[in-house]
């Protein structure tokens, strides 16, 4: 089992470590950020904020990994 989880954290670490950036950047918008009127469907919990952000850092920096031919 150790065999394969090693690799794939390997080759996956900059889009993990992207989405790890984008939860907290997420949470940190809704904590100091947020909606005030709780209609928001993104910021009006921590946890929809924290999840949008993962996917969303996540896509982002893996746009950043370089193709290998």
């Amino acid at each position: 089992m150790n065999n394969t989880i090693i690799p794939f954290f390997r080759k996956h670490m900059l889009m993990l470590g992207g989405a790890l950036i984008g939860a907290v950047a997420g949470f940190l918008y809704w904590k100091f950020v947020g909606c005030s009127s709780g209609s928001c469907a993104i910021t009006s919990s921590p946890v929809n904020s924290s999840l949008y952000g993962l996917f969303f850092g996540g896509v982002l920096f893996s746009s950043f990994k370089p193709n290998k031919k």
